[in-house]
């Protein structure tokens, strides 16, 4: 009975460190998501929906130089890392002064260094900017860039309220700001 239990233990010990060995390990760049009407706002009414969803990935500067050398200007970008970062709106916005449909959207930027052009296409579901199709942008609008005060090390994507129905979206990494002001009924 003894030796039965010792093998037992025996047993789901090295299955317990064996199963582990097979799982990978954490991304470098974690997914995180951002809503608006932020879901964590002081804020926020009860029982409020969500207008708009980002979910993207937050690659780190690491003592990088960033838009210019490790995001070049002019070029398109996954705006994130990982996958290609996907915005949901639930109803439909009036984006940087374009009307779009509720759905499911890929985000792409080409930054620059005065000017940002962000991009909704309408292909989904895949790694980086290596499939982008321009023929698939369902909008192209400007978004105007600023300073942050302090660097950021992780790139970020954050909502902010600027209204009754309106807000804006902001990109953040660096020093770098870009924002996008949106509207909706």
């Amino acid at each position: 009975m003894k030796a039965s239990f010792v093998f037992l233990l025996f047993s789901t010990v090295l299955y317990n460190v064996t199963a582990a060995q097979n799982f990978r390990k954490p991304d470098k760049s974690p997914m995180d998501m951002a809503y608006f009407p932020d879901h964590f706002a002081h804020d926020r009414k009860e029982g409020e929906k969500a207008i708009v969803r980002v979910t993207y990935s937050r690659p780190l500067k690491n003592g990088r130089e960033v838009f210019g050398k490790l995001v070049p200007y002019g070029e398109v970008w996954r705006t994130g890392a990982n996958e290609a970062t996907e915005i949901k709106f639930y109803q439909d916005v009036d984006f940087g002064g374009k009307k779009v449909k509720a759905g499911s959207y890929s985000l792409f930027t080409i930054p620059g260094e005065k000017e940002w052009t962000v991009i909704l296409n309408s292909d989904l579901d895949y790694w980086g900017a290596y499939k982008y199709n321009q023929k698939n942008d369902v909008v192209r609008v400007p978004a105007t860039v600023g300073s942050l005060s302090e660097p950021l090390e992780s790139f970020s994507i954050q909502f902010d309220k600027k209204g009754d129905k309106q807000g804006v979206l902001r990109l953040a990494w660096d020093t770098t700001v870009a924002e996008v002001p949106f509207s909706f009924q």
